[in-house]
């Protein structure tokens, strides 16, 4: 199934949900729109799935507009964070309804209901009604509704944000499992660039209402094409810096040191202004190579995440946080020293667009 969005847009009233935007979605993958809060993901999921009709544009499916087509009258299946089941019937009944409606033989019905089932580990529970489930049993069967009708498109809009963690790590794998044999086109709604990580396919990166950059997954994560973008596909954000050139490479914090760049020379001027973007776990409290950059900082805040402290950190007026294996106290108003690899520098021009990512030639001056 091939999927088009055509210069679509959203206004209500004076509010605008989505500005002009194309997307084309890859056939048979995971699709991930990943974005923060109101970054208009599941607004764009009910455009593709026919819940609302944009103000412009067009929807393709297969080159054929289907932009004024009820939700009724397509192949496609939807699944909210807020997961409904129907209280007064069994967990058979709930994930049988979609073929009923569609008059399948029993036999049939029966068939599909018991493969799902399996398939999400609830086959011991279809006698059961959904209020007698756990969180994760009642997503389950909510989500094997869905799966049952093997609609060649799923819309999933963060169906595990209200499971704990570890029911969201087994649902995730399952999920990716069932879509491995390319069968079907999935959208799926996160705001956690983990998640989008883990899931792999393509990534759609969100923010107010914009689609920011769209590719291959590891490729946007690897090359975030502007800051707004490295800032929503990294958790932590990343840490941005502001400096200028002192040759190409080699820029001078406005807060610190000379930084030495790798890579070959970037083609800035002296003096230009330019933006260092660091990710956190590329930030250390001990040098990891001979010739790493060392940022002599004070120590603001110590906290603990699981097998991992951050340890944030003040270089004059400028913040950044360190993300160190492992647990460790490091007291507050200490003066430590970071140290950074030179080829792990991302290199941003003064309005935020990618001039150099770790690993890549220059991009030369935008």
């Amino acid at each position: 199934m091939k999927l088009q969005l055509k210069d679509i847009s959203l206004r209500v009233g004076a509010e605008t949900h989505l500005y002009p935007l194309d997307l084309e979605l890859v056939p048979g993958t995971i699709n991930v729109l990943l974005g923060p809060t109101q970054a208009g993901k599941t607004t764009l999921m009910r455009v593709i799935a026919g819940l609302d009709r944009p103000t412009e544009g067009r929807v393709l499916v297969d080159g054929k507009d289907v932009t004024g087509v009820s939700v009724r009258d397509r192949k496609l299946a939807m699944v909210y964070q807020q997961f409904v089941n129907y209280p007064a019937m069994s967990v058979f009944d709930n994930i049988a309804a979609p073929l009923r409606l569609q008059r399948r033989p029993d036999a049939e019905v029966r068939q599909r209901v018991t493969e799902m089932a399996e398939k999400l580990h609830i086959s011991h529970l279809l006698q059961r009604l959904p209020g007698a489930l756990s969180g994760g049993q009642q997503q389950r069967c909510a989500l094997a509704r869905a799966l049952v009708k093997k609609a060649s498109l799923v819309l999933l809009d963060e169906p595990l944000v209200n499971l704990d963690y570890k029911l969201r790590e087994e649902l995730r794998a399952e999920l990716a499992s069932l879509f491995a044999d390319g069968a079907t086109t999935v959208v799926y709604a996160t705001t956690e660039p983990q998640e989008a990580l883990l899931l792999g396919g393509q990534t759609v990166v969100m923010d107010a209402g914009r689609i920011l950059q769209t590719g291959p997954t590891l490729d946007t994560y690897s090359k975030p094409i502007s800051i707004r973008s490295a800032a929503i596909f990294n958790d932590p954000p990343m840490n941005v810096l502001a400096g200028r050139m002192e040759d190409g490479h080699t820029v001078r914090l406005d807060d610190g040191p000379v930084l030495r760049i790798g890579g070959p020379a970037l083609e800035l001027a002296k003096g230009q202004p330019c933006k260092v973007g660091i990710r956190c776990h590329h930030v250390a409290l001990t040098p990891r190579v001979a010739q790493g950059n060392r940022i002599d900082c004070t120590v603001d805040l110590s906290e603990l995440s699981g097998s991992e402290t951050y340890v944030h950190l003040r270089l004059g007026g400028a913040g950044l946080v360190a993300q160190v294996p492992g647990v460790h106290s490091v007291a507050i108003d200490a003066q430590v020293q970071a140290w950074v690899d030179p080829q792990e520098l991302f290199i941003f021009d003064a309005d935020g667009a990618l001039l150099r990512a770790p690993g890549e030639a220059s991009h030369g001056a935008h």
